[in-house]
């Protein structure tokens, strides 16, 4: 008789593909002070706090800044290579060394959590060694695991006002923006909830484009039969979507690049690219289904004085509305719309009335912008990144990029080469504003040690 195998039973698989981590074996008859911890104990919480800042979606810079903050309290040297999503760092203590690689799931922005974690490492400076780690991870645990600010309504309304905003600045009228503010918002409304079933992000982003532009035309079709709207008005299309423009991702990686974190800031660079290239290319696909071109707007015939008068209002709403989307507290978010509606204007004035060329423009919007967030960060305390990127994300030249694409697309290889050069200058010298900004007024960034 020959032998049996005895065959094992088939292991479920895994429902999370990335494991969670426990952080910390809650024991309440044990209470470990700070100052007693192994290397381990103390390495696992400076990663921590270093993978949380990069779930909010800052750079680099400021998550090594961090984790050298509570590092150095727990008398530990810190090397970390930080990327986009993941974090390889060492800490050494006077005799050993601990090594961790920590990865998230997803990329994502929360400059309200951003800002609890920099108080929670400004004041861990002054913790006594002596308070119990499950404490300070008890602390942690509330940060991380704090509900949103915005539920998804609100979300998609933030949304819908910062998209409609921003057609009227690119050249659309009342018509445009109204369709927009459909669009834009019931987009966002899904872009939200199908990352609330953890649906992976490229889906998420294909499927809200597409529901953006759709409702777009719906809409515009259903005001055509009432109101007899010129066909020329259904180029607003393209504002519906401008809501997925990868604002913290386009600026940080140049930040990181600055300060030679090349890892970091070519990952974040490919995400954005990604990211846009994706959306463009569904915004094309919809609009050859439906036969429509990326014409110019039509003209608004305002006054130079009152185009100005409602180019501030439009700047404070869209950077209103996309410093909501990023959760940002409404302090915050009108911190920064106050900004914006300094800053792009400005940029757009100086597009229309003197010969700088729109990059030339960009560079001095954003570098006014970088000035008045350094001041405001000094009074008010607000995370420096969670003011500048959302008031010059409506600089960034989306409508060009999905020209750019749109005509590469039917061959029209010259055009859409111009189209895509002019974006990519001006996205090149937003970042490079906030640079000099930042060189003039932190110390810390104007050194490499």
């Amino acid at each position: 008789m020959s032998d049996q195998i005895e065959i094992p039973k088939q292991v479920s698989p895994l429902k999370a593909h990335h494991m969670p981590i426990k952080w910390f074996q809650n024991d309440q008859n044990q209470q470990v002070a700070l100052q007693d911890v192994t290397l381990r104990e103390k390495t696992l919480l400076v990663g921590r706090v270093g993978i949380m800042m990069l779930a909010c979606g800052t750079g680099a810079w400021r998550v090594r800044d961090a984790m050298n903050h509570i590092a150095w309290r727990l008398d530990l040297v810190c090397t970390a290579d930080i990327g986009f999503t993941s974090i390889h760092y060492t800490c050494f203590d006077d005799n050993n060394s601990y090594t961790q690689i920590l990865t998230l799931p997803a990329s994502g922005v929360n400059t309200d959590r951003l800002q609890v974690l920099e108080l929670f490492v400004q004041n861990f400076a002054k913790i006594k060694l002596s308070v119990p780690l499950q404490n300070i991870h008890a602390r942690l645990d509330n940060i991380q695991n704090k509900p949103g600010n915005y539920q998804a309504i609100h979300v998609a309304l933030a949304a819908a006002l910062a998209c409609a905003s921003f057609i009227f600045l690119l050249g659309g009228g009342l018509p445009e923006m109204l369709c927009v503010f459909v669009g834009a918002g019931l987009g966002n409304y899904v872009r939200r909830k199908l990352s609330d079933f953890h649906i992976t992000t490229l889906v998420g982003l294909a499927l809200s484009v597409a529901t953006a532009c759709i409702t777009y035309l719906l809409t515009f079709e259903l005001l055509s039969q009432f109101f007899h709207i010129a066909h020329g008005h259904e180029a607003g299309y393209i504002g519906a979507m401008l809501f997925v423009i990868p604002g913290f991702p386009f600026i940080t990686s140049f930040l990181d690049l600055s300060k030679l974190d090349m890892r970091s800031g070519l990952e974040r660079l490919n995400f954005a690219i990604m990211i846009t290239g994706v959306a463009s290319l569904v915004g094309w696909l919809v609009a050859l289904a439906v036969h429509l071109r990326p014409e110019n707007f039509m003209p608004l015939g305002l006054s130079p004085l009152v185009l100005l008068l409602l180019r501030i209002p439009a700047s404070f709403c869209g950077v209103f509305g996309f410093s909501i989307m990023f959760n940002s507290p409404k302090k915050m978010a009108l911190a920064a719309a106050c900004i914006g509606a300094v800053a792009n204007p400005l940029r757009l004035e100086l597009v229309d009335f003197t010969t700088l060329p729109p990059s030339t423009a960009a560079f001095i919007g954003a570098l006014v912008a970088g000035i008045l967030a350094s001041l405001l960060n000094r009074f008010a305390g607000f995370p420096r990144i969670s003011l500048t990127v959302p008031a010059i994300v409506i600089m960034v030249p989306g409508l060009f990029i999905y020209r750019a694409v749109y005509n590469i697309g039917i061959n029209q290889i010259g055009t859409g080469a111009l189209w895509l050069t002019h974006a990519i200058l001006i996205i090149l010298f937003l970042p490079l504003g906030l640079f000099v900004a930042r060189v003039i007024f932190d110390r810390d960034w104007r050194h490499f040690n």
